[in-house]
């Protein structure tokens, strides 16, 4: 993986304990997704765009990646301790974070948590 000299790398615990968090950044970029879509067909309730803003700057300085803004999926960068990069992976309707993947296999390729190094 390319670039990744300055990523932020989690933890399973990390994510895991920043999750609350995590749900009410990605509640509130998807509320106001859910917003704008209203306001372009009747014009009324507009998003707070600073709000939403500061949302989307609070992830991205975490480094992690908003996948689907729809179902809230998504993948916090992680690295085994065999040196391996992969993605803690997480949805909005789950309650814990169960799942990781590479980054090649995409949602389709989750498997649980723990990794275990091959």
């Amino acid at each position: 993986m390319a670039g990744t000299d300055d990523l932020r790398f989690w933890t399973v615990d990390e994510a895991r304990a920043y999750l609350p968090r995590l749900r009410e950044l990605v509640e509130r970029v998807r509320d106001a997704a859910e917003q704008a879509d209203h306001v372009r067909t009747n014009g009324h309730g507009a998003p707070d765009q600073a709000d939403v803003d500061a949302a989307v700057d609070e992830l991205a300085a975490g480094d992690i990646v908003l996948r689907d803004t729809d179902s809230g999926l998504i993948d916090f960068h992680a690295r085994g301790a065999d040196g391996v990069i992969y993605f803690l992976c997480w949805k909005l309707d789950e309650d814990a974070l169960d799942w990781w993947h590479l980054p090649d296999e995409g949602f389709a390729g989750r498997k649980r948590l723990p990794r275990d190094p091959e």
